[in-house]
């Protein structure tokens, strides 16, 4: 914008320069609502304040945000349409437009669905014309390449035909997402696995598939359910909060690679199976997660919420076994393995999903392993803070379900030498106070004493005042922080604590 409106080029540097963490690096700390609001419309609304803008030449600025739907923060996307929306009520003279191409999602729809919103259906506006255009760029693509299609091309003339190349577009019914998905369904069979049919078979198939894309995908998993490991390797990628490499995947499972690419290579319309072992496995589309994870959609695909706690497992079974195999000794991060990467960084939220349904035997198999971990590092290694916070949690988790106040004091001890790792000045240390925060409240609860919850209360404030507004976990400290208001008021009847 600063480029192309030259006016607003001083605000937006300006914002940028006040404000660094506007950038979100190295980490993120703004919501995207956050950065449009002081990159975006403050910028132009203060040119505008100044006079006409010249730059325009009395037209509006167009942004174009293409495939909302994709953002998989559902929060964030209703807070970015609802921050927009705000400023348009409050600035409808400004000039500026905004043109949003997303699927038809219900968190998205139901905020647009307001006067001054058009809504619009592609579709409609798609010709048959236009998906004909794709597709002769595929199949041409696949001609030239596909050895099959070349021999049966130089016996028949042509493939498709014109009459097929017609049912197939009237069939696709203008949706570029499903006729990518359908193509590939085509092409995707692996002819040296032995499947008996090539893409000339597999064209009258797809004449067959439920246009919705439901229906493709229940139709493409069943190529390979009846395969070992199917589900697990399925609901793995599912649930994982970033993809991991096949051979992470594999590790994860306990199981080989080759058995992961086994049941992959026969879904590749609709799961992007790299060519080696160590680039990610993705979606194809968002719209796959929902479907393995709706359970009234996928029937006997879905990824059940227990598989969560099944993850959390053999997290914790993967970094027990990297470092028995190296006792006391400190293991760097490039010699960490993909599965103990991830589960570093995104074990909690595995746990988070799948805590309610822990079983007694899964609890203290989690203490178990954290345990043992936590005593194979050596002193000075720099994770043994985060071993000692993983282990308070479980104990925690464990005192909910059994009510041992052996695994509390345990806890708030293993918090309270974790923080002496990670002092208040080191951006680690919020985790390690909202814990011991969390530790202390529950004793609190135990037993009565006033100073657990004065000092639950003080941790949730010196957690809030490392994690700000408008920082993403600046709402677990605000939560925190008002349960404990709240329980001292019924305590005191202080009316400060309720204001």
């Amino acid at each position: 914008m600063a480029g192309v409106v030259p006016e607003t080029a001083p605000f937006v540097r300006a914002a940028a320069i006040s404000t660094p963490g506007l950038k979100n690096f190295p980490v993120p700390v703004t919501s995207v609502a956050m950065q449009m609001q002081r990159l975006v419309y403050g910028p132009l609304k203060s040119a505008t304040d100044r006079g006409p803008i010249g730059s325009l030449g009395g037209r509006p600025f167009l942004i174009v945000i293409d495939g909302l739907d994709e953002c998989e923060d559902k929060d964030e996307v209703e807070e970015l349409v609802d921050s927009m929306l705000t400023f348009f009520d409050e600035n409808p003279f400004i000039p500026l437009r905004v043109s949003i191409t997303s699927r038809v999602e219900q968190h998205i729809q139901s905020r647009l669905d307001v006067p001054g919103v058009r809504l619009d259906n592609l579709v409609d506006h798609c010709s048959d014309s236009d998906i004909t255009a794709f597709l002769d760029v595929l199949f041409q693509d696949a001609r030239r390449r596909n050895p099959i299609i070349k021999a049966y091309i130089r016996q028949r003339k042509e493939w498709p035909t014109p009459g097929e190349k017609r049912k197939l577009v009237q069939h696709i019914g203008g949706s570029f997402i499903f006729a990518s998905a359908v193509f590939k369904f085509i092409m995707g069979y692996n002819t040296s696995r032995g499947d008996p049919t090539s893409p000339m078979d597999r064209l009258p198939l797809a004449l067959k598939m439920n246009p919705g894309l439901d229906g493709l995908y229940a139709q493409t998993l069943a190529r390979s359910e009846h395969l070992p490991h199917f589900l697990d390797i399925i609901s793995t990628i599912a649930l994982l909060r970033a993809p991991l490499p096949i051979t992470g995947i594999a590790e994860l499972l306990g199981i080989h690679p080759y058995e992961v690419v086994n049941v992959l290579v026969d879904l590749q319309a609709i799961f992007q199976v790299p060519g080696t072992d160590d680039i990610p496995v993705t979606l194809c589309h968002t719209s796959l997660r929902d479907f393995l994870t709706t359970q009234s959609r996928s029937h006997r695909f879905f990824a059940h919420p227990r598989h969560h706690v099944r993850l959390y497992l053999r997290f914790l079974e993967c970094e027990y076994e990297l470092h028995r195999q190296r006792p006391g000794v400190t293991i760097h991060s490039s010699e960490i393995t993909p599965a103990v990467a991830y589960y570093r960084r995104y074990s909690i939220d595995h746990l988070d999903h799948g805590r309610n349904l822990l079983e007694e035997s899964e609890f203290e198999s989690a203490i178990q392993l954290s345990r043992e971990s936590h005593l194979l590092r050596p002193s000075g290694d720099g994770g043994r803070w985060l071993s000692l916070y993983k282990l308070a949690d479980a104990l925690i988790d464990h005192h909910r379900s059994a009510r041992a106040m052996s695994d509390l004091e345990e806890a708030i001890g293993l918090c309270r030498e974790a923080l002496t790792l990670r002092p208040p000045s080191h951006p680690d240390c919020w985790i390690v106070l909202i814990n011991l925060g969390k530790a202390v409240r529950c004793r609190c609860r135990s037993t009565g004493a006033m100073a657990d919850l004065e000092e639950a209360i003080s941790l949730d404030r010196q957690a809030l005042e490392l994690r700000p507004s408008p920082h993403p976990d600046c709402a677990v400290s605000l939560g925190n922080l008002s349960v404990g208001l709240r329980e001292r008021y019924l305590c005191t009847k202080s009316m400060a604590d309720l204001e």
